[in-house]
């Protein structure tokens, strides 16, 4: 028989994260800190409003590119915390989560052989969706002296004749690494000059500490017409499980994006956009009160870790922390794994977002602090036990 399978697909890897997650689940007495998912419920006049939408029985197709409401309250969010100006009507539509919106935007923009410039390490979707849509990954390994944030330096040596696309992954997953407008606007300049087109994945724009305010490098001058940026409610507004997410970006690759959307989900789920709307309208104090626990836990885990002996540069963004475990002469998979069997706690290896998180293990802090430090004093013994003389 012929071989049913892309061979594409065949030859990507599963995610690194999910294996993890697959064996603490059913492992007992097991801790988890590898999931990148809030431990929050979905405030509940959010839910509400969901449910109301049920009830009334608004359960109907919305238009390809979502519910008007939404994306005229998603316009003016945008407008009032980063001063970006989108037209509700053809610079905007509602996606099946901000994963959806990122596969949209290269299989909109990517032909056979154009290059997408991937910093790493960072989220898992991006290498394997630049693969799915025929275009060429090129990676850039951020550096630990650096915070892994993206240089000038890195990104001109990586630019080729053949570079169509740069991915901008900050706040980071799974570094917790920002950029700040300073860093953006010298990234920006090459962009330009090398008319390079930039994905802003910007899920976690919402979730940055120590006074340091989220910058879109769509707000730089010259960048939101080759600018597409992406974002959902997941992390925001702990609404992982609604699947909903948003696009913005220049009307005529927005179009092209929405018509692969037609074709391949219709619309993104209707019960999920009423709720949405509440969330934006409403929501702004639910973000703050998250933000401000992240932030607790943050401090609390980075401290416990360097008191263990591992090095670990402070993140200010999203909610995860990227310590070093290169003192105790472990792989980041073997640390992980024998942390896991010794200890019963999931970390994910460094590895999983990139050949340069060797040395490195993500750690999740979207838990409750008693289970943090719970997870941290097991860890603590497996690290006294393993260390070198």
């Amino acid at each position: 028989m012929k071989d049913p399978l892309n061979m594409k697909v065949k030859e990507i890897q599963p995610s690194g994260i999910r294996k993890f997650f697959d064996i603490v689940s059913e492992m007992k007495d097991a801790i988890s800190l590898g999931v990148g998912e809030p431990d929050f419920e979905t405030p509940w006049h959010i839910r509400k409003v969901g449910i109301e939408s049920l009830e009334k029985g608004k359960t109907f197709y919305t238009s390809n590119s979502g519910l008007k409401e939404l994306k005229e309250e998603l316009c003016g969010y945008l407008d009032r915390r980063f001063k970006l100006k989108y037209h509700p009507k053809d610079e905007i539509f509602i996606t099946v989560g901000g994963s959806e919106a990122i596969d949209l935007a290269l299989r909109a923009m990517i032909d056979a052989g154009d290059e997408v410039i991937i910093p790493q390490p960072s989220y898992v979707s991006y290498l394997p969706c630049t693969v799915l849509a025929d275009g060429v990954p090129v990676i850039i390994n951020l550096k630990a002296e650096n915070e892994f944030r993206l240089t000038p330096e890195e990104l001109l040596d990586a630019v080729t004749d053949k570079t169509k696309l740069l991915i901008m992954p900050f706040p980071n997953n799974p570094t917790g690494s920002i950029m700040t407008r300073e860093e953006l606007e010298k990234i920006a300049k090459i962009c330009i000059e090398k008319d390079i087109y930039v994905i802003s994945d910007e899920i976690y724009c919402e979730l940055t500490y120590g006074g340091k305010n989220h910058v879109s490098i769509a707000e730089i001058p010259g960048m939101k017409e080759r600018t597409i940026v992406i974002n959902g409610f997941s992390k925001s507004y702990a609404m992982t499980g609604w699947r909903l997410g948003y696009a913005c970006g220049p009307k005529e690759i927005i179009s092209q994006m929405l018509k692969i959307h037609q074709f391949a989900i219709m619309c993104a789920p209707t019960t999920s956009q009423y709720a949405a709307v509440e969330a934006v309208k409403l929501g702004d104090e639910d973000v703050a009160r998250m933000r401000e626990s992240y932030d607790k836990r943050r401090r609390f885990v980075v401290s416990r870790l360097r008191e263990m002996g591992l090095d670990c540069f402070e993140p200010l963004g999203a909610f995860y922390v990227f310590p070093s475990i290169q003192s105790t002469g472990m792989t980041s998979d073997e640390f992980a794994n024998n942390l896991l069997k010794e200890q019963k706690v999931a970390v994910v290896p460094g590895t999983a977002f990139g050949d340069c998180g060797e040395g490195f293990l993500r750690i999740s802090y979207a838990y409750s602090l008693e289970n943090l430090k719970e997870a941290l004093g097991r860890m603590e013994v497996f690290v006294k036990a393993h260390k070198k003389n």
